[in-house]
């Protein structure tokens, strides 16, 4: 009687559960991009979710909440169910930077979220307007010597990977320049093209079209190797700025508690689209490099890029209360 018992609660109650992992999903699922329209974290999350919906069989809607540095998009999925109708395509500042930088943080970067795949790497490259009278890095570096304090450069917010990149220029190259945070990639680089800054690292996908037009001049790319996109640009390193590196990443997590299936099944699902030739020649052709983990990997990844940011924000002493 006690067994039969057993099984008549477990069928009673575990029913729903079974139901609701088999049939995911049976409504339309919500992307939260923290970051507004324009950037290179906008492109990732639009290519992302049209691919996604077609291999879910149902819709998958970006919903862009900037804001904050990232915190309040972030904080939304954070504090939504955990049942995998809200997704957040993490960044580098949502889950490796505000931990270090925000002082108040609403949310967990480890507990409140569940790591599902990286899917993005994005190299930053370094921008200028046209009249600074810099064509180079070393240029850049020899003019910033001369001119402490007169040099102001652009970031798509405080703590932001462009900002952080920025900063480990001056670090490298002890160099006095000034930071005019932005709300985004969108606003930075009107700024920067109406030439009310003059420089900035940035993504490539929101720059390569004013860099190809003339509009923007770029002076080296922030990372281990040069662009496919831009081969003949050098990279920090080899602008005689060694360690110099800021790249940008995206990934999708959602809320912590998510049935295991439910991850399984978003993992199977991200791993097949971002396997695909068509989708990762659209990606690497906007200066994106598409990425494929597993949700352990991606955990992992998460703390090593945490260690690394919070050496650079201390050095900067960039802090928000």
């Amino acid at each position: 009687m006690i067994r039969a018992v057993a099984l008549a609660a477990c069928l009673l109650f575990g029913t729903p559960a079974f139901a609701q992992t088999d049939t995911y999903p049976t409504r339309p699922i919500r992307l939260i991009c923290p970051l507004p329209p324009g950037g290179g974290a906008d492109l990732v999350a639009r290519v992302v979710a049209e691919r996604l919906s077609k291999q879910l069989n149902q819709q998958v809607l970006v919903d862009n909440r900037a804001g904050g540095g990232t915190v309040i998009g972030a904080d939304l999925a954070a504090k939504s169910a955990p049942d995998g109708y809200t997704l957040l395509l993490g960044t580098a500042t949502t889950h490796a930077i505000n931990s270090s930088l925000v002082k108040k943080l609403p949310y967990d970067p480890i507990k409140d979220f569940a790591p599902i795949s990286l899917v993005a790497v994005l190299p930053q490259i370094i921008v200028a307007h046209p009249s600074l009278p810099a064509n180079t890095l070393p240029e850049l570096i020899a003019l910033a010597r001369k001119r402490p304090g007169e040099i102001l450069f652009a970031s798509t917010g405080n703590g932001s990977a462009n900002h952080l990149g920025a900063e480990m220029l001056k670090s490298v190259a002890k160099l006095n320049m000034v930071h005019v945070p932005y709300k985004g990639a969108g606003p930075s680089v009107t700024d920067l093209l109406a030439g009310q800054t003059q420089y900035m690292f940035s993504t490539i996908p929101p720059v390569l079209p004013h860099v190809k037009a003339g509009r923007l001049k770029a002076l080296a790319v922030a990372h281990s190797k040069r662009s496919a996109l831009l081969p003949q640009l050098p990279t920090t390193a080899e602008g005689g700025a060694p360690g110099v590196e800021a790249s940008s990443w995206n990934g999708v997590l959602t809320r912590a508690g998510t049935a295991p299936a439910i991850i399984t099944r978003l993992h199977t699902e991200l791993s097949t689209i971002m396997n695909q030739p068509e989708l990762r020649e659209r990606l690497a052709a906007a200066g994106v490099e598409p990425m494929n983990n597993t949700p352990d990997e991606f955990a992992k990844y998460i703390a090593s890029e945490t260690a690394r940011y919070a050496k650079v924000i201390t050095f900067s002493g960039a802090r928000i209360d």
